[in-house]
């Protein structure tokens, strides 16, 4: 992608850090933008150590959820690199807590970052791409998505507006030259579970069996990588049997509820 721009959040670790370093591997312009700045400088080296220069990586410290600012970010990055040909709304966070246990405010939370944000900053980029008449945006989904679980009643409820509303998205404005891009992850060894949310909204802080087994973050990236090169609508990436709950949930919809009852 050279002398194009890949603005993506959520980019200090886990799916974001390691799709930032793939697009910085064929000569994109990066944005990387989350709360932790000094995590995105060091993703920054990260991206000049495969190849790009200094002047081609921006680092932009946001938090999704202060709606005012995404405009004046937006801006930033276009007085900058002069267009936003990709944006990637990867910021999120999990939970890992019983619906009887989770304050409101936690499911608030799940909420505001999990889909408001992504709302807003999609909103905020939007208009510059269909005034240009192109550009692409991506979000980063889950199977969670698709597949209710327990512990994750707030997540899978964002997971699925999220589902929703860029799937709407799509049918609006693809026909003026905007592609919208769902990536559904399975399970991927990041940090994810252990930052998730406990019920009193505190982090979680362990790492889950079916995370520490899952696909690597880099091999994730590869793959997210050649499809969104392929304007690939929707996006499953995965390897456990998460990702046969998809179809499950398609052509057997009573069986998938079965399993997700017996698995706690």
């Amino acid at each position: 992608m050279p002398n194009q721009t890949l603005w993506i959040t959520g980019a200090s670790s886990g799916i974001g850090e390691a799709l930032a370093a793939r697009f910085a591997a064929s000569g994109a312009n990066i944005v990387l933008s989350a709360r932790r700045e000094d995590e995105l400088k060091r993703v920054a080296e990260r991206c000049i150590d495969v190849g790009l220069d200094t002047h081609q990586v921006l680092v932009l410290p946001l938090d999704v959820t202060d709606w005012n600012a995404l405009p004046g970010a937006t801006q930033t990055v276009l007085d900058t690199f002069g267009s936003i040909d990709l944006l990637i709304n990867n910021a999120g966070v999990s939970q890992r807590s019983l619906c009887k246990d989770t304050d409101m405010a936690v499911y608030r939370q799940l909420m505001d970052v999990d889909v408001m944000g992504q709302i807003a900053l999609t909103k905020a980029v939007l208009g510059h791409m269909l005034e240009r008449g192109a550009g692409h945006i991506a979000v980063t989904a889950s199977v969670a998505g698709k597949v209710g679980v327990s512990q994750r009643t707030g997540y899978c409820a964002a997971k699925h507006a999220v589902m929703g509303f860029f799937d709407a998205l799509r049918a609006e404005v693809e026909d003026q030259g905007i592609h919208v891009s769902t990536i559904v992850p399975g399970f991927i060894k990041t940090d994810v579970s252990r930052n998730a949310l406990s019920g009193d909204g505190t982090a979680f802080g362990e790492v889950d069996d079916d995370i520490a087994g899952g696909m690597d973050v880099d091999e994730c990236a590869e793959v997210v990588f050649n499809a969104l090169k392929a304007k690939k609508r929707e996006i499953p990436v995965g390897k456990g049997k998460e990702m046969a709950a998809l179809w499950v949930k398609r052509v057997a919809p009573e069986m998938l509820f079965k399993i997700t009852k017996s698995r706690k």
